[in-house]
């Protein structure tokens, strides 16, 4: 009986034991797979998602999110909104000048001052202290002994600033080459007659109509109906504005449709910021007893900089979703071999030689990059490093598109692979490290001798020679290429 007895007393231990093994074993399972699914996810949205060649609504919005985040984080954008910010500052007062000065002009001055009083409360007096600034600038532009020369350094202040913004474009875009000075007084003096009408209209849109009704109609606004309908209107200028601004500033083809849609999502974020100012600056109007009027300089700081922010996002997100499909490959072409790039480019220099002697029409970058299925970036590193060996140039393309076309600067006849290549590598410095030759004389030898071997050999070989696809030759690029009608296979 009392073995019995003891028998029972342990089995329950037993049981309970069993039990904690198998839900600790649950447990783990759980976690493992748990591992298991992170890790899956994070391939895919580091790797996998490149070589998805599915166009879905899902795997488009996150190839979009991917591209944002990442551009994000490598181009470092709060730094890059940090110098517009300064340079905004000191251009300030001209580029209030232009405004007002065209704002004069449609009898909206009185409209755009009051809207900055609303955007800035309890700091009318430092706004009045800069319109004095505006009219002064103004009237020194228009009274001096050469009328002209006050408005010609406004509108250089203005090309400079503009110039500053579009190189932060540009290397969000991956451009590697901005305006020439020609191209930068006509596109800007386009830009300063355009966005800031809309920018105005954005501001008085409801003052103006108000007053318009007041004095027509003599009747105020009291619809609900009108105000939402006058309020909609200012919201839709704004979104107008900011479309203009990432349309028009990069040096780079922008899509309509993608530049619309990051106005809409810069200009929201932008009337957030100006409502979050309008409403935190009445709870800092008490620092005027302390700072004066110098309070309102540290606040209209750091307004820029958060609205720099959202423009350069803005840029980033136009940027993303117009080049969702051009991003295949991008691990591989930022890990990409010198070889293999040599080989690349030996490659894309021998089809525009091969396509120039047949007599067929210069193709653009998006042009080759469809026919060769090369990705943008790659295609993009390629040609500017055939631009750089001075044997290739850029000429106006034959499909009535604004981009350019790529065609031989030499003769084709003497143009060899070996020549491309010392040129390239002889592109940049060299011989600058004091007593290199004396301390590795054995390593300067071989590599003279290793080069001038291969110089030898690429000397016999002429680009126009070199085996190519006749489809690649006889590719005849019809029609105008856009970035989303490119479809990588």
């Amino acid at each position: 009986m009392s073995k019995k007895g003891a028998t029972n007393k342990t089995t329950p231990d037993a049981g309970t034991s069993n039990g904690h093994s198998t839900k600790n074993g649950h447990i783990a399972q759980l976690i493992a797979w748990f591992q298991t699914v992170v890790m899956r996810l994070w391939d895919y949205w580091t790797v996998g998602i490149w070589r998805d060649k599915r166009q879905n609504l899902w795997v488009n919005s996150l190839k979009t999110l991917n591209i944002f985040i990442n551009s994000f984080l490598n181009k470092n954008l709060q730094s890059l909104a940090c110098s517009l910010t300064y340079r905004t500052a000191l251009a300030l007062v001209p580029a209030l000048a232009l405004v007002f000065a065209i704002g004069r002009g449609f009898g909206f001055q009185g409209l755009l001052q009051r809207e900055l009083i609303d955007i800035f409360p309890g700091q009318g007096e430092s706004i009045n202290t800069v319109l004095e600034f505006v009219n002064s600038y103004l009237n020194s532009s228009s009274e001096g002994m050469f009328v002209g020369i006050g408005l010609l350094f406004l509108l250089w202040t203005l090309i400079s600033l503009v110039s500053n913004v579009e190189s932060t474009f540009n290397m969000i875009w991956g451009v590697k080459r901005g305006r020439s000075l020609g191209r930068k007084i006509t596109d800007y003096t386009a830009m300063f007659l355009i966005l800031p009408v809309l920018l105005i209209c954005a501001a008085g849109m409801t003052m103006m109509i108000s007053a318009t009704l007041r004095d027509i109609l003599g009747v105020e606004i009291q619809s609900p109906i009108i105000k939402v309908l006058v309020n909609v209107g200012s919201w839709v200028f704004t979104w107008l504005f900011f479309s203009g601004v990432i349309a028009l500033i990069p040096n780079t083809r922008v899509r309509f449709g993608n530049a619309l849609l990051a106005g809409i999502l810069t200009g929201t974020a932008f009337k957030l910021l100006q409502w979050i100012f309008a409403t935190g600056l009445m709870y800092v109007t008490r620092y005027n007893a302390i700072y004066g009027s110098f309070s309102f300089i540290p606040l209209l700081m750091l307004w820029m900089q958060f609205t720099w922010t959202a423009v350069l996002c803005g840029s980033l997100i136009c940027y993303s979703s117009q080049n969702i499909f051009l991003f295949a490959y991008s691990t591989e072409v930022e890990q990409i071999s010198v070889q293999y790039r040599k080989r690349v480019i030996a490659g894309i220099a021998a089809l525009i030689v091969q396509r120039f002697v047949a007599g067929k029409a210069a193709l653009t970058e998006n042009a080759l990059i469809q026919v060769t299925e090369t990705p943008p970036r790659l295609m993009s590193d390629v040609l500017n490093a055939l631009l750089d060996s001075g044997y290739f140039v850029r000429t106006e393309s034959n499909d009535n598109s604004d981009e350019y076309a790529y065609q031989p600067a030499t003769d084709p006849s003497t143009l060899t692979l070996g020549k491309l290549y010392k040129r390239l590598e002889e592109k940049g410095h060299s011989d600058f490290i004091p007593n290199f030759a004396q301390n590795f004389t054995g390593v300067e030898k071989s590599c003279e001798i290793i080069q001038q071997k291969n110089n030898e050999l690429g000397e016999t070989l002429l680009l126009r020679d070199m085996d190519v696809a006749s489809s690649l030759i006889e590719y005849k690029h019809s029609e105008k290429t856009g970035f989303l009608n490119i479809k990588l296979r």
